[in-house]
This record gives C-alpha cells, sequence and structure tokens, in this order.
C-alpha cells in the first residue's frame, strides 16, 4: 500500500534544517503499522511531507501509495487517491458546519475519481450512523469544524471524517494526545472498526497505550529523520520498559 525509500526531506525557510535523512519504509494493504521514536525524531515531518503539507522539500527518495508517486501530487489529489492523515492538532475552521465539511469533503473526492455526487438523504444516513458509533450527538455535528471542541471531540471528529471518507491509508499523527482513557479507548474503537483487507494503517505515537487498543503488525523505531529499527509488537513494550538508549547507542554504532 504504502512505499517509502531514502525519503530525504527539509525545512524550505531553513534549508540547512534537514529532518528526514533516508526514511525506507513499507506497509502492505491490510495492515497496521506503529512508528514510535524520542521527540525531534522526524515522526510528524515524515507524515506532514506524505501529505503534501507546505512549509517541507523533498530533495532525495520517492513514496508510492498503492503504485502511484503521491511527492508529484497535490494535497487533493493525494486526498483523492485514498491518503489520509489525522492531525496531532486538528485545526478549527470557524464558519464552516461539520455536515457541511464532511459533504464537500465527500463530493469533491467522488468527483475526483469520476464517481457521482452522494445524494443528500444517502449523505445524512451515513454520517449519522458513523457519528452515534462515535457518541457524537446531532449538535456537534450542527457546529463549525472542531470550534469550541475539546480534545477528544476533535479527535472523534477527525475519526469520523475517515470512516466517512473510507481513504486506503490512513496516517494517524499522535492521535492519543491529550486524550484521557475513555477518550482514547472511544477513538480507538473508532479505528478498528475501520480496520480491513483494503486498509492500511500508521499509527505514530510516544506511548504504548494507545497500541494496548490498536494492535500494530508491526512498530517501527525512528530517530535522526529514518527508521532505525523494526519488530513486532513487543519492541513497543520494550520501549516503554527501557526507553530508546539502547536502541540508539546500538542505531549510532
Amino acid at each position: 500500500m504504502l512505499t517509502i525509500k531514502n525519503l530525504h526531506a527539509r525545512l524550505e525557510e531553513e534549508p540547512d534544517t534537514v529532518i528526514l535523512k533516508g526514511v525506507d519504509l513499507e506497509v502492505p494493504t491490510g495492515q497496521v503499522h506503529a512508528i514510535m521514536g524520542p521527540n525531534g525524531s522526524g515522526k510528524s515531518t515524515m507524515s506532514y511531507v506524505l501529505s503534501g503539507r507546505d512549509g517541507y522539500e523533498v530533495t532525495d527518495g520517492a513514496a508510492d501509495l498503492d503504485g502511484d508517486d503521491i511527492l508529484e501530487m497535490e494535497p487533493d489529489e493525494r486526498a483523492a487517491a485514498g491518503l489520509f492523515l489525522a492531525f496531532q492538532y486538528p485545526v478549527e475552521i470557524p464558519g464552516v458546519g461539520n455536515m457541511t465539511f464532511l459533504r464537500e469533503a465527500v463530493n469533491a473526492q467522488r468527483k475526483a475519481r469520476d464517481q457521482e455526487e452522494m445524494s443528500a438523504a444517502g449523505f445524512l444516513k451515513l454520517v449519522r450512523a458513523e457519528a452515534a458509533k462515535l457518541e457524537i450527538s446531532p449538535e456537534m455535528l450542527k457546529r463549525f469544524v472542531n470550534v469550541g471542541f475539546s480534545g477528544g471531540e476533535k479527535k472523534r471528529n477527525e475519526i469520523l471524517q475517515m470512516a466517512v471518507l473510507q481513504p486506503k491509508m490512513c496516517i494517524l499523527d499522535e492521535t492519543d494526545s491529550g486524550l484521557d482513557v475513555d477518550a482514547m479507548k472511544l477513538v480507538a474503537e473508532g479505528v478498528n472498526a475501520l480496520r480491513s483487507p483494503d486498509r492500511s494503517f500508521l499509527v505514530i505515537t510516544h506511548y504504548q497505550r494507545l497500541l494496548d487498543y490498536i494492535k500494530p503488525d508491526v512498530v517501527h523505531i525512528m530517530a535522526g529523520g529514518r527508521i532505525v529499527e523494526s519488530g513486532g509488537p513487543d519492541l513497543a513494550l520494550k520501549v516503554e520498559n527501557e526507553g530508546y538508549s539502547d536502541i540508539l547507542k546500538k542505531s549510532a554504532a
């Protein structure tokens, strides 16, 4: 599903600040991969570069989504191709209602794929069903996107977007950040409900606790702008118990 080879990237306004220094990663279709690592290792930057966020320049390497070169696409084209990014800090969009935002996003993607727009009745039925699973009230659906939402409500709203858009490749950038245990469980349940043989996930997190609820197939450790170690779920437990020091020493050696 997602193949990254020797990816290098730096800040556009600070060319000397190189953040990604040769990332190699493969996420097969239907699998959930987790990325952990110390602060400043490049985890969030990688998600931004893959989604096409402004401010970063790719200087080398490649990234393919289902065989297509996403680095040559505009952000909206990447989304239409099936890429979804859940932000660590979801932005507020004053003046734009949740329902309007969701319907415009769904139909924009359908149009990009040469599909018919979803009918108002069909869309309303879909959103209500998915919102109920995430305990998102009708009142929340009527409010402006994320405006006045708590941290947990913002994260649930992003999982709702993912459920409605049905992407092929879902990148979750520290979705557990700022969530209490109950909110994290609810978000994890929403993610797990979307797991399928046709959809892949890349879960970026600092903590093992999220991986107690979203069980990964593979865990990667990122440091110094590249993947330095990969393994099974036990690798996350090792990091939780021992920290990164031994892994970083071995990587440096």
